[in-house]
């Protein structure tokens, strides 16, 4: 929340409802807007700044004005204004901060030396929360992040400014629209010309509807158009960096990566968008591995914040050093990890979708599981998620990884809903079921008998499951995993992982992270909860660093 007498000055000059909505959604103003509202006095060209501020000040010379104490301002009490925006905001740790803003805020009706005591004291609530712990940590996480083992100053990435994306469907439209809000230039890249002209048409469509939404104006919706052309293969030579986005197939990426190889400069940076694949089998379809790496984008890639940057084993730090400038200049949170099935995000994922299934089948819903998991403060639970990303998307991973027999029953349920054709949000129905021009999921009876054959088939008992179940056992799995890919060094550090489930999975920021939140529980509790959900061995054995961890208690670093 504000400090230093923000919450007191804000309603002053605003009044209480306008400085309650930018304080409790944290909202930025274009400078008119802020002017038109009060927070702001004048406004001057950028090309004229000096002239024009000079010029303000011989006007308040020449009218005579007199120094304003936005304290002596005085503001109307509106207690039914506040009384509706805290029952809007539940007292739960996710909405810490917003209430106490809102009470400092309605502060601002007492004295100015009274309202600031209530600012502080309750601004120190906030400072000493948990949810300012793991924010805090976020903020550092990030910063560490950069940090990468063999780079520094001596090795500065090259330059990108022409880039391609090969690949026109969801995912490389994505990555090419992200690239020229960054100002790259993008040759985009498709085998079916009907799926380029339809990725440049929903370039334009796209930014035509943010201009008419007042994000910037036409003139520059059509630049940022023109910075996206079709190209083709024979044009590559002009690429500074090409990323992949192809079907998520180990054959045809490599076939992919040979061409690659072939038509770009030598100095040009290879990268595969793949969420799961071997990115060092990838690397070897060419003759120059140390320039490939992974850029795993995540959807959609222009408006997701997280860029896990696979580094493979022949990587090379300039290679390296490049894509994580690259990062920056995308605005995204760049994430180094090594190579290993599903790197950190997916691999970590495994678990967490295998529990979820099989809570189905033990007498979960799809409902039930997912409020659960937004009840710990997830953006969306997993069967929502299915249906957002595509069942059969997840489906074809399974089919190309092997499912084990003991998992069989774990994915039993959407892959009964695969075969009947149900992938999700795109098909208006998967684990749940979706009206025309709605996404909005909603329970579905059918789902409801699939899941109780499915059950019968493998001779589940159903039970009554509570909320801390359903959290717990989808949680720790993840804990578990993430600590496995520490101990590996498939992550650097404990806070990188946090990074990629913040940014990546939705995972709630005021409970840091599963690393961070696993400190905040104890790493000695965390594995005795892992124990007691693992009586038949179905999560696994636990991770040897946590083990090691707990016998003291200790947290991860």
């Amino acid at each position: 929340m504000p400090g230093a007498g923000g919450t007191q000055r804000m309603p002053r000059l605003i009044g209480n409802a306008a400085a309650l909505d930018l304080i409790i959604s944290g909202k930025t103003l274009a400078a008119a807007k802020a002017r038109a509202c009060g927070l702001v006095d004048a406004l001057a060209p950028v090309e004229d700044f000096g002239s024009a501020a000079l010029d303000y000040v011989r006007h308040l010379l020449e009218t005579g004005a007199k120094p304003r104490r936005t304290r002596d301002m005085p503001v109307a009490a509106d207690d039914g204004l506040f009384e509706a925006a805290l029952a809007k905001l539940p007292d739960v740790p996710a909405c810490f901060a917003q209430r106490r803003a809102a009470l400092a805020v309605q502060a601002a009706t007492l004295p100015f030396a009274a309202g600031r005591a209530r600012e502080a004291a309750l601004f120190d609530e906030c400072a000493r929360s948990p949810t300012a712990a793991a924010l805090i940590h976020l903020f550092f996480a990030e910063r560490e992040a950069t940090k990468v083992a063999g780079l520094g100053p001596a090795m500065p990435p090259g330059p990108v400014q022409r880039c391609a994306v090969i690949g026109a469907g969801t995912m490389g439209l994505g990555i090419a629209l992200a690239m020229a809000d960054a100002g790259l230039d993008v040759r985009i890249l498709d085998n079916a010309p009907e799926s380029r002209t339809r990725a440049l048409a929903q370039v334009e469509a796209h930014y035509l509807r943010l201009a008419g939404k007042g994000r910037f104006d036409e003139a520059e919706a059509r630049r940022r158009c023109a910075r996206i052309q079709p190209g083709d293969y024979a044009q590559l030579a002009e690429a500074d960096l090409v990323v992949e986005a192809v079907f998520e197939d180990l054959a045809l990426k490599k076939k992919v990566f040979a061409e690659l190889d072939a038509q770009c400069r030598p100095d040009a940076i290879l990268a595969s968008n793949t969420s799961t694949l071997d990115v060092d089998a990838i690397a070897a379809a060419t003759r120059s591995p140390q320039r490939v790496l992974g850029l795993h984008f995540f959807s959609p890639a222009n408006v997701m914040r997280l860029l896990e940057i696979v580094r493979g084993r022949e990587t090379s730090g300039p290679a390296l050093a490049t894509a994580l400038a690259l990062a920056r200049r995308l605005r995204k949170v760049g994430v180094v990890c090594g190579v290993c099935d599903g790197f950190i995000g997916n691999r970590m994922l495994e678990g967490y979708l295998r529990e979820a299934g099989g809570l189905l089948l033990e007498g979960a819903s799809p409902a039930q599981v997912d409020a659960a998991i937004t009840g710990f403060g997830f953006a969306m639970g997993p069967f929502a998620m299915s249906d957002l990303a595509g069942i059969d998307v997840g489906y074809r991973v399974h089919q190309q990884r092997g499912i084990d027999p003991v998992d069989a029953q774990y994915y039993a349920v959407g892959g009964r809903l695969y075969e009947m054709g149900r992938y999700g949000q795109k098909t208006g129905a998967g684990f749940y079921r979706y009206e025309p021009g709605n996404r909005t999921p909603l329970p579905d009876p059918e789902v409801d008998a699939v899941i109780a054959a499915e059950t019968a088939r493998f001779g589940v008992a159903r039970r009554a499951i509570d909320a801390q179940e359903i959290v717990e056992r989808c949680v720790l799995p993840l804990i578990n995993e993430a600590a496995r890919i520490l101990d590996e060094g498939i992550a650097a550090r404990a806070g990188d992982i946090d990074l990629v489930w913040i940014h990546g999975y939705g995972f709630p920021a005021w409970r840091g992270g599963p690393m961070h939140y696993a400190n905040t529980r104890g790493t000695a509790r965390v594995l005795d909860r892992f124990r007691q959900y693992n009586r038949d061995g179905r999560l696994g054995t636990p991770a040897p660093l946590l083990e090691r961890l707990a016998a003291d208690n200790q947290p991860f670093a």
